[in-house]
C-alpha cells in the first residue's frame, strides 16, 4: 500500500504540548501531571489513558449559567499520546502570562489541570460585543491551547502604544491591560449606521501586554441592540451617535 498519506507520521516530540500540524495538538502525559481538554476533542490516542469529566463545584456551575459562558472540560490522565482537535481550527500553545488571560471560552481546546480559571465579568451591560458580557480568567504557571479561525495576529499593547480591535476578531488578551468599548461613529447622519462601513463595536487596549485577533468576525457586529425598536437599531438615544456613545465604556479590571 502506498499513499502520499504516509508522509503525514507522528510527530516523535516528548514535549508536553507539541503540534502534529496546524489543526492538530500531540499532548503527551506522563502519569503524574493530568491535562483539561474540551469535552468531545479526543481524535485519537495512545497508551493507558482514562478520559473523564471535570468535576465544577456549585458556585462556579452557578456563575457560568447566569453568565452564560462556560467551559466544558474532560480530565485526561494516565500514561501515552491524546491527540486533540475541533473543527480543524488552527491551534497555537501559550504561556500564560503570570498576571493572567481573559479569553472567550469558545476559543480554549485545552489547558494543564494545575492553571486556575474561573468566569469573569467583562461589565459591556448592553451585551453588543463579540466577547460578551463574560470571559473566563485563566491564571496560574502552565500553558493554555488556544484554537482560531485561521492564522491569528499578535499585537502588542505598551502604554505609548494602544491597540483597537473589532470586538467580534478577538481572541484573547492580557488581564492586566485595561478595555474600553467604543464605536467610531463619524458620521452626520446617524440614519446611516457608522457611514456603512459595516464596521461596529470596538474594544480599546491600554497597559502593557497583548492582544490575540483573529481573521473572523464570528458574530455580525450589525446585530449589536441597544434600548428599543428602530431608534435601538440605527444608534439614537443615549448610547447612539448624537449620545457620544454615554456608557459604552467598561473596564475588566
Amino acid at each position: 500500500m502506498q499513499s502520499p498519506l504516509f508522509a503525514h507520521v507522528e510527530n516523535q516530540s516528548q514535549e508536553r504540548y507539541a503540534l502534529q500540524n496546524a489543526q492538530l495538538l500531540r499532548c503527551h502525559l506522563d502519569g503524574q501531571s493530568d491535562l483539561l481538554a474540551r469535552k468531545g476533542s479526543m481524535v485519537a490516542y495512545q497508551g493507558m489513558i482514562d478520559f473523564d469529566g471535570e468535576y465544577q463545584g456549585n458556585a462556579r456551575r452557578s456563575r457560568q449559567r447566569m453568565a452564560g459562558e462556560s467551559l466544558e472540560l474532560m480530565r485526561c490522565s494516565g500514561q501515552g499520546t491524546v491527540y486533540l482537535a475541533n473543527l480543524a481550527q488552527h491551534l497555537h500553545v501559550v504561556e500564560v502570562d503570570p498576571g493572567g488571560m481573559t479569553v472567550d471560552s469558545s476559543y480554549v481546546l485545552a489547558m494543564d489541570s494545575g492553571l486556575n480559571w474561573d468566569v469573569v465579568a467583562v461589565d459591556s451591560q448592553y451585551g453588543i460585543s463579540g466577547s460578551g458580557k463574560f470571559n473566563l480568567e485563566i491564571t496560574g504557571r502552565g500553558k493554555v491551547v488556544l484554537m482560531t479561525s485561521g492564522k491569528p495576529l499578535m499585537l502588542s499593547v505598551t502604554p505609548e502604544r494602544y491597540v483597537s480591535v473589532d470586538a467580534d476578531a478577538i481572541v484573547a488578551w492580557t488581564s492586566a491591560l485595561r478595555v474600553q468599548m467604543q464605536s467610531q461613529t463619524s458620521s452626520s447622519g446617524v440614519w446611516r449606521r457608522r457611514g456603512n462601513t459595516g464596521e461596529g463595536w470596538e474594544l480599546s487596549f491600554q497597559g502593557h501586554g497583548f492582544a490575540l485577533v483573529q481573521p473572523s468576525e464570528q458574530l455580525p457586529p450589525q446585530h449589536a441592540v441597544l434600548g428599543q425598536g428602530a431608534a435601538a437599531q440605527f444608534g439614537l438615544g443615549q448610547q447612539g451617535a448624537r449620545g457620544g456613545n454615554q456608557g459604552n465604556i467598561f473596564s475588566n479590571r
